[in-house]
Order: structure tokens, then sequence, then C-alpha cells
């Protein structure tokens, strides 16, 4: 509710509601589990995100993510849906587990078997929502990403109680 209160640009609060009721944002969600928000203007595209997860014995689960973009014109909804959901799983992907290390001046992971992204095995179900409120078109294909470590790092935090300031997550926080 405050950073709808805070929210002074109509695409970027219209964002932030349609997620809100994507995800039923203020139910509760049981035990163990967390919700996480997180908000951009990337681009000149609002995009709201909210990631829900699971803290089990094993590690962290991502269940559902939402998410809503406004883009003025979805031209094709398919490929818009495929835009987002690829920027949050590179976003989620990133924020879990990847990392640049460097000696010597050069990066010590050299090709992407040594830079581990998201696993197939750990892909949560993501729910896009596209607003159309303006007659200009922007593009979609980077928008989603930037929101996506904020989201979970305050959806671990919802159900942990443990503030992680450090990329990649997995330093602190282990995943299922």
């Amino acid at each position: 509710q405050e950073r709808l209160r805070l929210c002074w640009h109509d695409a970027s609060r219209k964002v932030l509601e349609a997620v809100g009721e994507m995800s039923e944002w203020g139910s509760d969600l049981g035990p163990n589990r967390g919700r996480g928000l997180a908000f951009t203007l990337a681009f000149g595209v609002p995009v709201a995100e909210v990631v829900e997860i699971t803290n089990s014995p094993d590690g962290i689960r991502i269940d559902k993510v939402f998410v809503a973009a406004d883009v003025g014109r979805v031209l094709d909804p398919v490929n818009f849906e495929a835009q987002l959901q690829g920027g949050v799983i590179f976003g989620l992907g990133h924020a879990m587990n990847c990392e640049l290390t460097y000696r010597d001046g050069l990066a010590e992971q050299d090709n992407y078997h040594m830079y581990e992204g998201m696993r197939l095995h750990q892909a949560p179900q993501i729910m896009v929502r596209g607003l159309e409120n303006g007659d200009k078109i922007r593009g979609i294909g980077e928008p989603a990403v930037p929101p996506a470590a904020p989201a979970l790092a305050n959806a671990i935090f919802a159900a942990t109680g443990q503030r992680i300031r450090e990329l990649p997550l997995s330093k602190s926080i282990g995943f299922v």
C-alpha cells in the first residue's frame, strides 16, 4: 500500500495494482511461505513483479511469479508473454546462482558451463498481464529482468526474516 501511495506515475500505479490483484497481495500464504514485490521503470516500460516462495528444509523453492507490464500496445500477445517469462527466468537465475569472479584481470568463468543460471526443475509458474494504457508502442525485451532479484530477496525476507544483501543469493541461502 505504501508503494502505491508514493507512486505518482499513472502507468506505474496501474501495473502495481494489476500485479497486486494477480497475486492476491495481502492474502495469507501460510507458514514457511513468502511473497515479495519489486517494481522498475526500465526503458520507459513500467514492470511490477511478485515472487512467491516456500522455505522448505531442503531450501528455497520459487513457486510462482506474477508480472504486469505496460508497453502501450501489445502487438503479439504470445511473444509478449514469452519475453516477460524469459526476462524473469534470466533475472531469477542470475540472482540465485550467477557470479563472475576475476583473477589477474580475467574472468574465471570463461564459458556458460561455469556460469550456472536457473535450471528447468527450478523454474516457477509465471503469470503475465500486459496493460495497454497508451498509444506509444514500447519494447519488452529487457524490462522484466531488473525486478526479479529484489522481488525474490523480498520474498525470502517475508518467509525467513533473513535480509540478504549480496548476490548471488546462493552465497547465503540454498535453493531447490
